[in-house]
């Protein structure tokens, strides 16, 4: 029995090793939501935003992730570029969603800045290790054709050039549903937040790996 002993404690220490590693290997890993108001939940319940509702799916369906929301209402591009530094030492994601540039265009800036700005924070989130999913939008009609399109194929190209995943449109499905906004006509009612959500999970969900809720330890 005493010679077996060391040989016991062997095969414990073996297997806590083991359990260690795959406990770390199930650390909650973080997705950073950097934006505007359109991911702060500006004129909402924050709950009711599509940011919570990814924490909420997360929770389900990959419970190996949480969500930072690093949303600012009323920021812009540069604003973003200015701050990203401390955002990514504060969070250190895994994955970056970065939603913003709306606010530039209803300023008219030119595209050529933003698109600078977006680069900027990309490249930024790369230097971190982070993965970057950038999510396009895209002006009213009223800036004019030039401005309009120009805006859109921006993030077509900075996605193209960065080569990271692109939602092409936030507002996929609800642009022309005035149902579907508040009574400023810029920001989505609580309503909307699903689409906003689902739009968005297209292009994150095969960011994200196979693991699953049946997946998670003990189970």
């Amino acid at each position: 029995m005493m010679m077996g002993s060391p040989r016991l404690l062997m095969r414990w220490l073996l297997l806590a090793a083991l359990l260690a590693c795959s406990g770390a290997a199930f650390a909650a890993r973080t997705i950073l939501v950097y934006g505007d108001s359109l991911s702060a939940a500006y004129g909402i319940s924050k709950d009711a935003g599509w940011v919570s509702l990814l924490g909420e799916r997360l929770k389900q369906m990959h419970p190996d992730y949480t969500v930072v929301n690093a949303s600012i209402s009323g920021e812009t591009s540069e604003g973003g570029a200015a701050r990203i530094a401390g955002a990514l030492a504060q969070a250190r994601p895994a994955i970056v969603v970065l939603e913003l540039g709306a606010n530039d265009g209803l300023r008219g800036w030119p595209v050529e800045r933003t698109k600078a700005n977006l680069a900027a924070i990309i490249r930024a989130a790369k230097r971190e290790k982070a993965r970057v999913l950038l999510v396009g939008m895209q002006m009213p009609p009223n800036y004019g054709p030039e401005y309009t399109e120009g805006f859109r194929r921006t993030y077509e190209a900075l996605a193209r050039e960065e080569r990271v995943p692109l939602v092409p449109f936030l507002f996929q499905g609800i642009a022309l549903d005035r149902a579907m906004f508040q009574d400023d006509n810029l920001h989505p009612n609580e309503r909307a937040q699903p689409v906003l959500l689902d739009n968005v999970w297209r292009a994150l969900r095969p960011m994200l790996g196979s693991t699953s809720a049946a997946a998670r330890p003990g189970r």
